[in-house]
């Protein structure tokens, strides 16, 4: 049969189509429908992009749903085509001979129903592409298959004829068939009533402006992000055939980014009031320190993108003067704190500084060091402040450390008295030997007394103590012995008052000393010469002088051995040569 159409019956019948498309076949909306005539057949072409897994037999079953509905009692032959967009051949086809049956008188009593026998055409699908009947010669250059090739457009071919009746009782059954799909498609928001969203939506676009420069709290920025949201998601529901759907989008798109970048600012302001309530104690730690630096960076940095024309900027620009200066307080926190921390971890090596030395510590100089290593160490620990969160830590090492340095100081103490009486015992042993050394017995038994009990006082803890200790003995022995001589010394006085007056005269004439060993009695060089001037000279001008000095010197002699006897000593007497010229043994 010859199918006549025009064009306003296409398009009726591809909006039809395309609305079952959309109720019936997933993804619907993605399908392009296109009618045309074309050598009196209809032709209907569907397209689709590649990406979309097209059940075939749904598709043309649709299509086949559609056309009986709309079909008159005559006869039509119908071709549709499936293609991929972007595809010259479409890769399936079936051919449709669409007839509405006519009704069939019953007989009563069969009372049965016969129904007409729905006649269609084989059908048939292309894999790849659809071969026209016409043959062609293998040289012939294939021409690129398009069915609806030679069509009229439908958008520019003007009208011939005039709406033919047999397509407006196609297009009212067509309402009326699939007239619950029609409706739902026009009842949409925004399709064919007002759009009461796209107004608000403008109306609040229009007023956010003065909203947001009136904002005077987080609260306030709150409640206009919501408005935005809420205005937004309200859009949402205009769907994509709505001529206002673009609108929709840019709208919605503005109101989504306003709300974006309000709701960082808000996120910036919450930050903000975290370490602000954080600051209101102090930091045990670093890493808390280190929590509150990244806070308000987190905080600053949104409000840093604000520039001065922005909406906002009147709101955030004192807030971020004080975020600012809070962040700098935390930065120099911090590097106060890494000073004392730093100062912390050198006490504790210098501790452990002090510890070594005093496991080998030796003598009074160590010790010494010992004692100010542990100084240095209490030193560095007091200066850490309370404010800083290494202060605990300091204080719980100072109660350690503050005994040690006590008991360091004690031993120096005792080291240095030590030291103080090993140094004065051994000048006055000196001392003593001196005194033995001048026969002084009385001063050396005095010092050697001294010497042995400064020994005595040095402390069994003191490193001196065991070097004095192995003095002792010689010291008492020293001691006895003067003791000793002393006692000699007393009982031979007598005899150094008789030796000083029988040596004393109007001049000198002789020393002497009395030990054990003996009385030694050494004539003076004045004696001797005074002799040795009286056997020289005239003996006839000077015998008498001469007889007196013979006699003072037999006198001498005589006097010296009497006393020797008294005393039971040796006597020796030498002349001025170191000659002994008269010698006495008891």
């Amino acid at each position: 049969m010859t199918v006549a159409v025009q064009q306003e019956d296409l398009q009726i019948l591809a909006r039809t189509l395309q609305e079952q498309f959309l109720a019936e076949v997933p993804s619907g909306e993605v399908f392009h429908i296109k009618c045309a005539v074309n050598k009196d057949e209809l032709m209907i072409l569907i397209q689709h992009p590649v990406s979309i897994n097209v059940d075939t037999e749904q598709v043309f079953s649709v299509i086949e749903e559609v056309l009986y509905s709309l079909a008159s009692h005559n006869e039509q032959r119908i071709q549709c085509f499936l293609r991929m967009v972007g595809e010259k051949l479409p890769y399936a086809k079936r051919s449709l001979n669409i007839k509405v049956p006519e009704p069939v008188e019953t007989s009563v009593a069969e009372d049965e129903e016969v129904a007409q026998e729905e006649s269609a055409s084989s059908s048939m699908e292309f894999p790849l592409a659809y071969s026209p009947p016409i043959s062609q010669s293998e040289d012939e250059e294939e021409e690129i298959f398009d069915p609806l090739a030679g069509t009229p457009d439908l958008l520019t071919t003007p009208h011939r004829r005039p709406f033919p009746l047999m397509f407006l009782g196609m297009g009212l059954i067509g309402v009326l068939v699939f007239g619950s799909a029609g409706a739902y498609v026009v009842t949409r928001p925004c399709v064919m009533s007002e759009c009461e969203e796209l107004q608000a939506a403008t109306k609040l676009k229009t007023e956010s402006r003065q909203l947001l420069i009136r904002a005077k709290s987080d609260q306030d920025l709150a409640v206009i992000t919501e408005q935005l949201n809420k205005t937004s998601e309200a859009l949402s529901v205009i769907p994509w055939w709505s001529s206002r759907h673009q609108q929709a989008e840019e709208l919605k798109s503005g109101l989504s980014a306003q709300s974006e970048k309000i709701d960082q600012v808000l996120k910036a302001l919450q930050a903000a009031a975290v370490a602000e309530q954080k600051m209101q104690t102090p930091a045990k730690n670093p890493e808390e320190l280190k929590a509150r630096q990244n806070l308000w960076r987190q905080a600053i940095a949104p409000l840093e993108a604000i520039r001065p024309n922005n909406d906002l900027y009147r709101l955030i620009s004192p807030r971020l003067l004080k975020y600012r200066a809070s962040l700098k307080t935390i930065n120099q926190q911090l590097v106060a704190e890494e000073k004392w921390l730093k100062k912390l971890v050198d006490a504790k090596a210098v501790a452990t500084v002090a510890t070594q030395r005093e496991s080998t510590a030796q003598s009074l100089k160590e010790w010494q060091k010992v004692q100010s290593t542990w100084q240095i160490t209490i030193n560095a620990l007091n200066v850490i402040p309370q404010t800083s969160p290494a202060y605990q830590e300091a204080q719980q090492l100072l109660l350690e450390y503050k005994p040690k340095l006590a008991r360091a100081r004690d031993r120096v103490t005792l080291e240095e008295l030590g030291a103080k009486n090993f140094q004065q015992l051994s000048t006055i042993a000196r001392q003593a030997k001196g005194y033995e050394q001048k026969q002084q017995w009385q001063a050396a038994v005095i010092y050697w007394e001294q010497a042995l009990q400064a020994a005595k006082q040095i402390s069994n803890d003191s490193l001196y103590y065991s070097q004095a200790q192995s003095l002792i003995p010689a010291y008492s022995a020293a001691l006895k012995e003067a003791q000793t001589k002393l006692e000699l010394d007393n009982a031979w006085r007598q005899t150094r008052v008789d030796l000083e007056k029988t040596c004393s005269s109007n001049i000198r004439i002789c020393n002497f000393t009395v030990d054990e060993k003996g009385i030694i009695v050494r004539i003076t060089p004045e004696y001797e010469q005074l002799l040795q001037n009286s056997l020289s000279e005239d003996t006839n001008n000077n015998s008498g002088a001469i007889a007196d000095i013979a006699n003072h010197w037999q006198g001498l002699q005589e006097a010296l051995i009497v006393i020797s006897e008294n005393a039971s000593l040796p006597l020796f007497i030498y002349n001025n040569q170191n000659q002994v010229i008269y010698l006495r043994t008891p």
